[in-house]
């Protein structure tokens, strides 16, 4: 990041869409270091009447479903149909570093490398919901940049990972076909709050595969009560190497945007990520003040030794904390 920078020179570089200033931009909000975070609330203030006119779309599904081949396959074709395309993809970080790879813009070369797209690999921070505690803030950058498609493909699918869903206004479930139990790996979380569904791999000698799998996921549905009244998650077939169905699958997308808008949940949406939002941050900063309270520091080491070696259990040391916290209150 660029030393002495403003939160006006961040701002200005921002909405003026330089693709530098929107890289410098986003790794201000991901930064956890105090002074960062002061100048980030600056800069998003700052940007956020500009945000908010994107579509934004989660993308999610279990591994081998070929995500980034399926976002990069996508992006493409609405960068090449006029729109300008940003991708936030959440990669997991290792539990004992922190660390993580960051493949994907190696992954989505031609989408990463196209002046109307912006492709952004982020970690998720050991962050539940497959996503960075951060990629709200992101996204706005992205959209103050003039980006009115917004993608966000996340870590993987499971109950822990749908926290996607409440930040975009579609949520898009990517499976496979021909694994056996057609519906393994998905959990009826996930079928709960998925907006379209699509197999992908729908090619070859996969394509009756692809079908079958179509047919069970869409009579699973059946037993499933919709997220939203009014619409029926579309489950459709596809293939991101061939290009065959892709049409389809955004067309899915802005049905159901579509559909949202006429009933006037889009906008109850939008309100309820703006909720879940502020308690997002709340919750991020009651914990970070926690662990720097000086009672809780102080005897932190301590505690966490004494669960270690199962001398106090897990519920005596957390009430033990909380009343060194308390203690300095």
């Amino acid at each position: 990041m660029a030393a002495n920078l403003s939160a006006q020179d961040h701002i200005s570089g921002v909405l003026a869409g330089d693709r530098v200033a929107v890289a410098r931009a986003i790794t201000l909000m991901e930064s956890s270091k105090p002074d960062h975070r002061a100048l980030a609330a600056t800069v998003l203030a700052g940007l956020l009447p500009h945000a908010g006119a994107s579509l934004r779309v989660g993308i999610s599904g279990p591994p081998g479903a070929g995500k980034s081949t399926f976002v990069e396959a996508l992006g493409m074709r609405l960068v090449e149909a006029g729109h300008r395309v940003a991708v936030l993809a959440i990669d997991p970080s290792s539990t004992r570093t922190g660390g993580s790879i960051l493949g994907d813009k190696t992954r989505m070369n031609r989408l990463a490398t196209d002046p109307r797209a912006f492709v952004r690999p982020s970690p998720s921070g050991g962050t539940l919901g497959g996503v960075h505690r951060r990629t709200r803030e992101s996204m706005r950058v992205l959209e103050a940049a003039g980006f009115d498609v917004v993608l966000i493909e996340t870590v993987g699918v499971g109950q822990s990972e749908i926290e996607v869903a409440d930040m975009v206004d579609t949520f898009l479930v990517l499976l496979i076909g021909g694994a056996g139990d057609e519906l393994q790996g998905i959990k009826k979380g996930i079928l709960e709050v998925a907006d379209v569904l699509a197999v992908n791999k729908a090619d070859g000698d996969k394509v009756t595969l692809a079908e079958l799998a179509r047919r069970e996921i869409e009579a699973a549905l059946r037993f499933v009560t919709p997220r939203s009244k009014g619409w029926t998650p579309p489950v459709l077939t596809c293939s991101a190497v061939t290009g065959d169905g892709l049409a389809e699958v955004w067309a899915g997308v802005e049905a159901h945007r579509a559909a949202m808008t006429q009933t006037g949940e889009f906008d109850a949406r939008r309100k309820h990520q703006r909720v879940s939002w502020m308690w997002a941050i709340t919750r991020d900063e009651v914990l970070r003040a926690f662990r720097e309270d000086p009672g809780v520091a102080s005897c932190v080491e301590r505690v966490e030794a004494n669960v270690e070696a199962d001398s106090e259990s897990p519920v005596a040391a957390a009430e033990e904390l909380l009343r060194a916290w308390r203690r300095s209150r």
